[in-house]
């Protein structure tokens, strides 16, 4: 009879799906908890906001608490995704690691997958966090559906910059240019979104920042912590971020490479 130990030939064994996912998951989730600047960028800097605005008339300036609490989650949810996102996948790719990954048992929707949905994963963390500390120094009161309407919210706005990022990855090769690019996205949707919603720059540019994925989110968070009827405006809001999401997907899916030459 032959040994069942020998049958196998020159074979080598591959592990399981399941198991290769799970383990990409934790490699990729440790590597985002050890970044410093993920954690600053997606926490620290829209808490210093929910501080600072509860000094003097600052608060009333931005338009009240809600709307504070709203542009301290559009902050920590942009610049995760459109800074930490994006140049952590633009230096994975220049330095290899990325073309190193595509070796291993894991197929490669599985590879960016796994990033994404950590990305998602520590985006939704943030803005919970967020959400107390805002909640707390503001005086607010949330109920529980209002609460998880707020994040839901705030996973639709971090899919869409998520969506955005990986537009950026997909069509600059560069490193040092996808910062570039990254950066200068960041000013223009802050400007358009944020500054542009006040009514300072006109109404032309009032009403482009509508159709923006940060004006939109904003007309979001503000209708849900105000606890507002729904409108045409928050449907069209909605509108607004799932097609930013699915067009810069497609983009970012579409013309993506895995070497930057």
């Amino acid at each position: 009879m032959t040994d069942a130990g020998t049958n196998t030939g020159g074979a080598t064994a591959r592990p399981p799906l399941g198991l290769a996912l799970s383990s990409l998951l934790r490699a990729d989730a440790t590597v985002l908890l050890r970044s410093k600047v993920s954690a600053t960028l997606s926490v620290l800097l829209p808490i210093v906001i929910l501080v600072a605005t509860t000094f003097g008339k600052s608060q009333s300036r931005l338009g009240g608490s809600t709307l504070t609490i709203g542009l301290a989650l559009t902050l920590g949810l942009l610049t995760s995704s459109m800074l930490g996102y994006t140049l952590a996948v633009a230096h994975d790719r220049e330095t290899g690691v990325l073309q190193r990954l595509r070796a291993a048992p894991v197929p490669t929707w599985g590879i960016m997958g796994s990033r994404m949905g950590i990305q998602v994963a520590a985006n939704l963390a943030g803005s919970i966090i967020v959400v107390v500390v805002g909640v707390i120094l503001h005086g607010l009161a949330l109920g529980a559906g209002q609460f998880l309407l707020v994040l839901v919210v705030a996973l639709l706005g971090g899919v869409s910059f998520l969506a955005i990022g990986q537009a950026v990855v997909g069509l600059v090769k560069s490193a040092t240019a996808v910062l570039a690019v990254s950066r200068l996205i960041f000013i223009v949707l802050i400007l358009l979104g944020l500054v542009g919603g006040t009514g300072l720059l006109g109404d032309t540019l009032n009403t482009i920042s509508q159709w923006t994925p940060v004006g939109a989110l904003m007309t979001l968070f503000a209708d849900v912590l105000n606890q507002a009827a729904w409108s045409a405006q928050d449907a069209w809001s909605l509108v607004t971020c799932v097609a930013w999401t699915a067009v810069c997907a497609t983009i970012g899916i579409r013309w993506f490479r895995w070497e930057s030459r």
